[in-house]
């Protein structure tokens, strides 16, 4: 068995299969990016080839050039007693004085060196460079012709040449026949034909980028607005995909509107299953509570007063229950803020009548939950309630969107409030900061469970009314 850890084969991963897969890089931006790499690579390597591919082309052509005066001179040499002779070559150029077309003819010594015989006018005097190696490598190709390149520096004048050599047979004896020819124009040629091939592959390099920008952009399209629609059902705006798209992209979408029925069917067996336990434990706790209200006595007290709270317990979990049902499905309704808030209001207002309470609310007609109303109702109606019940006469409410999908709506009274260290115990279930007052302390822990249930957050701190401020965070619908 290995002992390897876990994540060994993501350690020898290359770092570019790294990149390429990491979570959270953008798809048009890696798929523009190894286009365009592989773009200037390839652009690179064909300008590289044209311009190497010219310049060789160039330099056979002044070798050939160069190899049809080395067969002149040849045929012009002749060897006397006297010496080698060469006849008068009609070649205008040689015959100028450092007019950048030469010749010369050589011979090596015993001891390696090079001996020049006889050398064409335009040198003036000059010899063609001959590199040390080269007599024995003629030696090894007699009879082929080597070409290299040479500064060329004639006079203190600078030539960069051309140079062909043959080592030829001449009446037995063997004789060094070179050839140069100035090379400026063939290397100002090359660097303009290097120039108009690089501008012109830059120019094709940046059309060919922003064809491959236009091509993701377009081919990534369906992609794009698949997500769209996918956004627009989990906001409620929808509830399923309903656009045709490419056979590379259609499954996907029929995978998630199968997903969808798939939840669908859940909730509602969910709900059912709530409604069957509902009615399976309230009739009996009804029963129970009928049968000891009738009836006196400590022991009917007793089971009065725990029924009340079994009740209370069920009703609490089954509404639970319910909204996490609905928050699962994900298809929540859009429900407006100020609407509920204003009900909630004039109900509570016209319930605590008797102490006088005024309620203050303000919301943006547009703001909406993303949520089903009678969950929103439930949420704000139990903290509009007990901050009604606590308050001395002030109770105020305020809601708004605060970016990002989210909803804020806070809950203050101008009662006693509530002591830092009590305010985590006052979100348990069945915990009641004052005995003496009526209800099951199910209030806030509902509120909480609910506000979770829809992926929000609850918070308790102090009001600057003087009673307890309540914070909400839940998702809103979009426009």
């Amino acid at each position: 068995m290995s002992d390897a850890p876990a994540d060994a084969p993501e350690a020898r991963k290359p770092s570019w299969g790294r990149w390429i897969g990491r979570p959270g890089h953008s798809l048009t931006r890696r798929l523009i990016w190894l286009a365009s790499a592989w773009i200037v690579v390839a652009l690179m390597l064909t300008g590289w080839m044209l311009t190497s591919q010219y310049q060789e082309s160039a330099l056979r052509r002044l070798g050939n050039s160069l190899g049809g005066v080395i067969d002149d001179v040849v045929i012009a040499s002749v060897m006397t007693p006297e010496g080698l002779q060469v006849a008068e070559i009609k070649d205008a150029p040689t015959l100028r004085g450092l007019s950048g077309k030469y010749w010369m003819v050589g011979r090596v010594d015993a001891g390696g060196g090079f001996v020049v015989l006889a050398r064409s006018p335009s040198l003036a005097g000059e010899s063609l460079y001959v590199d040390p190696l080269l007599p024995g490598r003629l030696k090894a190709a007699m009879g082929s012709t080597l070409s290299y390149n040479d500064p060329g520096i004639l006079a203190d004048e600078v030539q960069p040449l051309r140079i062909a050599a043959s080592m030829k047979s001449l009446n037995g004896q063997p004789l060094v026949f070179m050839a140069g020819i100035d090379r400026s124009e063939i290397e100002a040629d090359t660097r303009q034909f290097a120039t108009f091939t690089w501008t012109a592959l830059l120019i094709l390099g940046i059309g060919l980028v922003i064809a491959v920008f236009l091509q993701v952009q377009i081919g990534l399209r369906p992609l794009f607005d698949l997500r769209v629609e996918i956004a627009n059902v989990r906001k409620g705006k929808a509830a399923r995909i309903e656009k045709s798209y490419p056979v590379e992209i259609q499954p996907l979408a029929e995978q998630v509107n199968r997903l969808l029925d798939h939840n669908q069917e859940a909730v509602d067996r969910q709900r059912t299953h709530v409604g069957n336990l509902a009615h399976a434990l309230k009739t009996p706790l009804s029963v129970m509570l009928a049968e000891a209200g009738s009836d006196a006595g400590p022991l009917a007290e007793i089971v009065r007063r725990q029924s009340e709270v079994m009740k209370g317990q069920v009703d609490h979990h089954l509404r639970r229950a319910r909204a996490a049902a609905r928050a699962a499905h994900g298809l929540g309704e859009k429900t407006p803020v100020g609407e509920v808030v204003d009900e909630l209001a004039v109900m509570l207002e016209r319930v605590f009548q008797s102490k006088d309470v005024e309620i203050d609310w303000r919301a943006p007609d547009e703001l909406a939950f993303l949520g089903e109303r009678q969950d929103l109702q439930e949420i704000l109606g139990n903290l509009m309630e007990n901050a009604c019940k606590w308050s001395k006469r002030r109770v105020r409410v305020s809601a708004g969107a605060s970016g990002l999908g989210q909803m804020i709506a806070v809950v203050e009274d101008d009662g006693p409030g509530l002591p830092a260290d009590q305010r985590d115990g006052a979100l348990k279930r069945g915990a009641r900061m004052d005995e003496t007052a009526p209800g099951s302390g199910l209030g806030l822990a509902i509120v909480d469970d609910l506000t979770r249930a829809y992926g929000g957050r609850m918070t308790l701190a102090a009001s600057n009314l003087g009673g307890l401020k309540v914070v909400l965070e839940l998702p809103a619908a979009g426009a």
